[in-house]
C-alpha cells in the first residue's frame, strides 16, 4: 500500500474511573513518522460504543468541566434502558451521540493544525472497560 494512507493503533488504559486522556503527543509522534512533512488529514477513531474523541483545552480544568457536564446531561442512575454493567452504564452508550467516536483534523507540514489551547482527547466514561484502542490514520 502507498504511504498516502497510514494507520496506527494505540492501546490506552483508562482505568476504573471516568477520564479525559490527552492523545495530542501520540498524534504528533504518529505524524512525525507517517506524514513526513506533508499536508493531509489525521483521522482519530475510537472503535468502542462507550467512548468518544473531543478537541478541547486540557490542564486548565476544561477536561474536568467536560466530565461534570456529561454527569449533568447523562446521569449515572437507573433511568437507562440499557442496564448491563455497573449502575448507570446505559449512559455510557449514549455518550458517542454527544462526543463522537471520531475527529478529522488538518495536518499542515506534517504537524497537527490545532489552535493554541486545543488538544485531541479520548473521552471515556465507561468504568467497566479500562482498555481502549484508538486508531490514528493519516491521509496525505
Amino acid at each position: 500500500m502507498s504511504d498516502a494512507f497510514t494507520t496506527r493503533i494505540l492501546n490506552i488504559t483508562t482505568g476504573s474511573r471516568e477520564t479525559v486522556t490527552d492523545l495530542t503527543q501520540d498524534c504528533e509522534e504518529f505524524l512525525t513518522r507517517s506524514a513526513a512533512g506533508r499536508d493531509g488529514l489525521l483521522n482519530v477513531f475510537v472503535p468502542h460504543a462507550t467512548a468518544g474523541v473531543a478537541v478541547l483545552e486540557t490542564g486548565a480544568g476544561s477536561d474536568d468541566d467536560l466530565l461534570a457536564a456529561l454527569h449533568t446531561l447523562l446521569p449515572a442512575d437507573d433511568r437507562w434502558q440499557h442496564r448491563h454493567g455497573s449502575p448507570g452504564h446505559g449512559r455510557d452508550h449514549v455518550l458517542p451521540a454527544l462526543v463522537p467516536p471520531h475527529a478529522t483534523l488538518p495536518v499542515i507540514g506534517g504537524r497537527l493544525a490545532l489552535g493554541t489551547w486545543q488538544s485531541v482527547c479520548l473521552v471515556d466514561t465507561n468504568k467497566d472497560n479500562p482498555n481502549r484502542q484508538v486508531r490514528l490514520s493519516f491521509l496525505g
